[in-house]
């Protein structure tokens, strides 16, 4: 049986089990999304990530 590691939406503590112990939220997964070179939402993240600084 092989069990993930995840990680709380509520506190950001990892845990194992599927509600966080301290604070009794929901886990998520922590496993990255997959690199795609193909990356149709890069230029979206650029923009929120550096703002305007790179039009010019």
């Amino acid at each position: 049986m092989i069990s993930r590691i995840k990680v709380c939406s509520g506190c950001g503590r990892y845990t194992l089990s599927e509600t966080c112990p301290s604070c009794g939220a929901a886990t998520g997964n922590t496993i990255p999304p997959r690199y795609s070179p193909d990356d149709r939402f890069g230029k979206y993240r650029r923009m929120a990530l550096y703002g305007s600084r790179n039009k010019e």
